[in-house]
């Protein structure tokens, strides 16, 4: 199954290479904007450093992807953080490095150094989580079923959200990529065929400790359906 990697929170860290400070941060974010919105933050925060180089690289297949050398030499900053990115196979992921300059010249191989392990370093301390594609499935059934079906479920360890007990049992599971035919022929069996299963959109879910989890922004209401899909 296809996977990749982003930061699990954000992170600060600092390094002094020849009398120069290297202020590294590394951030999650999910969109184009959020990176943009941290850059500003941290220009005004740092509004008196030398350079501010960064990279970002958003979506599951990086699709979008900015990097720049804020005055440094070509290719001796923006580049080796992104780098840094592509190396470690991270998405969804903003490195911002910080630099106040001691006097001393590094080179270029220097500053190509310098920047790439101080972006390094500030992953590291960021901590790393997988994200992997989940399928969105809603299912409703009859009461009578729903102890075995959530049997069912719950060996398989897809992440759920809390089921509705309205005029029938209403369940929202999240199902890797790949696996809807599975879903779909666990549910028919469990219940006997007396199943009202939609699958609905792909949601890239983060796992920690083989977990998945799913965030509370992805719940929602339970809008029912008309009839089966597959």
């Amino acid at each position: 199954m296809e996977t990749y990697q982003t930061v699990g929170r954000q992170s600060e860290v600092e390094i002094v290479i020849k009398k120069s400070r290297f202020i590294g941060r590394a951030a999650p974010v999910a969109s184009e904007e959020e990176a943009v919105s941290f850059l500003e933050a941290i220009r005004r925060k740092h509004w008196d450093a030398t350079h501010n180089c960064y990279a970002y690289t958003i979506g599951p297949h990086s699709e979008i992807q900015r990097s720049s050398d804020d005055g440094e030499p070509a290719g001796t900053a923006g580049r080796p953080i992104l780098e840094v990115l592509h190396h470690m196979n991270l998405r969804d992921t903003l490195v911002v490095v910080t630099r106040y300059f001691g006097g001393v010249l590094l080179g270029a191989g220097g500053l190509v150094r310098a920047y790439g392990h101080a972006a390094s370093e500030a992953v590291r301390a960021a901590g790393l989580l997988s994200r992997r594609p989940y399928v969105r499935v809603r299912i409703r059934i009859p009461y009578p079923a729903f102890g075995k079906l959530d049997h069912r479920l719950a060996q398989r360890g897809w992440p759920r959200e809390e089921p509705v007990f309205a005029e029938d049992v209403r369940l929202t599971v999240y199902v890797p990529r790949g696996r809807e035919h599975e879903c779909q022929s666990v549910a028919a069996d469990a219940t006997g065929g007396q199943v009202d299963l939609r699958f609905e959109e792909e949601v890239w879910l983060d796992e920690v400790d083989g977990a998945a989890r799913v965030p509370s922004s992805l719940s929602g209401d339970f809008s029912g359906s008309n009839s089966p899909e597959g």
